[in-house]
């Protein structure tokens, strides 16, 4: 008895003794200011999950555990390069595509709360002029897919992507609504590639949380689980796609703000090379130089294939050329891994589906893992880069006119008093800013050359042929107002805006609870071609967007268990 009470005292002195080294070794690594906010901020994600848990669950009471209605039209369930191949060669007609969804919109949209403003008289009319032009066989149909390979194909906007005379305010409550008086360029690109536009979706106000709601709109829920979110902030386009609502969707993506959205719903989000699609026209935005090296519009589909297709119509003719048309293998690409941040312990382990998913396709696709040690500054530098860019577009920056402009500490008052017009994030992204400008430059410029340094070891690591599978996010989608406990795992995304590299969101399959799981398919500028080649690849071995559930399948799950 003696023994084994020294064996246990010996046992407990090492586990403190390797924990203690562990803290000193990340003080000595990371600096004591580094050290501090690394346990400062896990510590404070802990006391949020004290409050935003249970508040969650008190909303969701509210919720009534309904079904989408299931999907009747088969031109629904056609890709879009499929169906404007059809359109082209008049074997259906652009009017019968924009009639089904617009009638599935309005299916769907009474439960996911999605669309902000619909133009649904206006882009049947567009139809109808296309099918006519069509029919009087001006232009070939050769000429019709290389000028208009979007010819009679529906898409959907981002309500922060300005669509001319449709309202324009990002979720933001102003007393006169704020109406787009012209396109943004992306748009423009896609109506001059034959696109019709059908309606702008919901956002967060200002884009600025992972989660989709705000004081105009309301709230937008996970078509796989309506007690659950879509995800933000694109989550109004990511709704419309699961639900088979929409089929091509513009939306845009500064931290993850496209890819997440995509992994909680099931589908397919890219952020491309910086530059490569032009960040003009949407709110908000920034005057500051760099920009464009972290802000983006991006494409969103619901099939993988479709994105060439939609990526190609959105890029920029001034912006970097992206070789989107190149024939490429999956065979003929390295592939590399990770399941973690490395060593920071700051985000959260995989759930343990997600891990065994994602181990399950590193290995499917002969992936080495690495171990890039600099990871674990994801959050530091993607914090210190995004919150030190000036003149962004915030609650505080730009005002009705005739108001006076906002300041942080009373519109917290007001807030805090139910008085404010503005969401949560909104409110203290003021204080975030401010906060970072009591950091040292020192501690700024050493992070700086931290993100130097990472670009270079992604640079030479993947070189031309080669990509990087990542996480998206630790969980699938939970339920509405978790992300609050939840807001240092959006590192895993916004990583790549820091580094300006193109990368993927691919569905992977769905875990116990018949959520969508997602994965990061991560290459060097320029490189986009290599994510949405294995983007292909992984629909065509997993299977790719699965149909939300169901009132049928819920009734034929019913039956089936009563005649059991």
């Amino acid at each position: 008895m003696f023994l084994w009470r020294v064996s246990t005292v010996l046992r407990l002195l090492k586990s403190i003794i390797a924990c203690v080294r562990l803290h000193l070794e990340a003080i000595l690594q990371d600096g004591i200011l580094g050290y501090i906010m690394r346990r400062f901020l896990r510590s404070a994600m802990i006391v949020f999950s004290w409050f935003v848990v249970p508040y969650s669950r008190y909303t969701n009471i509210k919720v009534i555990r309904r079904k989408l209605p299931p999907i009747r039209s088969h031109l629904l369930e056609i890709p879009a390069v499929d169906l404007a191949k059809l359109i082209r060669n008049r074997k259906i007609k652009s009017e019968e595509v924009v009639e089904a969804y617009i009638e599935r919109c309005r299916q769907v949209n009474p439960l996911i709360n999605a669309i902000v403003q619909d133009r649904f008289e206006e882009a049947l009319e567009e139809a109808r002029e296309i099918d006519n032009v069509i029919a009087m066989g001006i232009n070939s149909v050769e000429s019709m897919e290389e000028h208009t390979p979007l010819l009679g194909i529906p898409v959907t906007v981002k309500e922060s992507i300005a669509v001319k005379g449709m309202t324009n305010q990002a979720g933001r409550v102003f007393k006169t609504p704020q109406i787009a008086k012209a396109d943004a360029p992306v748009v423009e690109q896609i109506k001059r590639c034959g696109g019709i536009i059908l309606l702008v979706s919901n956002t967060p106000e200002l884009c600025l949380l992972w989660e989709t709601y705000n004081n105009v709109t309301g709230q937008t829920k996970n078509p796989y689980d309506l007690k659950r979110t879509p995800g933000g902030s694109s989550g109004g386009e990511a709704a419309l796609l699961a639900s088979g609502a929409s089929l091509l969707g513009l939306t845009s993506d500064i931290g993850g703000s496209s890819r997440l959205p995509a992994m909680f719903s099931g589908i397919w989000g890219h952020k491309p090379t910086p530059y490569a699609v032009s960040f003009r026209g949407h709110h908000p935005t920034s005057d500051f130089p760099k920009w464009g090296d972290f802000f983006t519009i991006a494409p969103m589909t619901r099939y993988a294939k479709d994105l060439p297709l939609l990526l190609k119509c959105m890029s920029d003719p001034t912006g970097p050329k992206l070789t989107l048309d190149k024939e490429i293998s999956a065979n003929g690409i390295r592939f590399f891994f990770m399941d973690n941040d490395g060593p920071s312990g700051m985000m959260r382990p995989l759930s343990r589906d997600l891990h065994a998913a994602i181990n399950r396709v590193a290995s499917d696709f002969n992936a080495k893992r690495v171990n890039i040690r600099k990871m674990k500054w994801s959050l530091d530098i993607s914090l210190s880069a995004m919150l030190t860019m000036k003149n962004i577009e915030t609650i505080y920056h730009k005002t009705e006119e005739g108001e006076q402009p906002k300041t942080v500490c009373k519109e917290t008052v007001k807030y805090f008093f139910g008085c404010s017009d503005s969401i949560l994030p909104s409110v203290i992204f003021g204080h975030l800013q401010n906060f970072m400008k009591i950091i040292p430059n020192s501690r700024h410029k050493h992070l700086a050359s931290i993100i130097e340094a990472l670009k270079t070891e992604f640079k030479e690591l993947l070189g031309t042929d080669g990509v990087f599978l990542y996480p998206t996010f630790p969980n699938t989608a939970h339920q509405h107002y978790q992300i609050y406990h939840k807001l240092l795992e959006p590192m895993y995304m916004a990583i790549f805006n820091t580094l300006g590299l193109p990368v993927t969101n691919c569905m992977i399959g769905l875990d116990r609870r018949n959520l969508p799981m997602g994965i990061q398919v991560v290459a060097n500028p320029g490189q986009d071609h290599l994510c949405l080649a294995v983007a292909r690849e992984m629909e065509r071995r997993y299977g790719g967007w699965v149909r939300p559930p169901s009132e049928d399948s819920h009734s034929h799950a019913q039956s089936s268990s009563k005649r059991g």
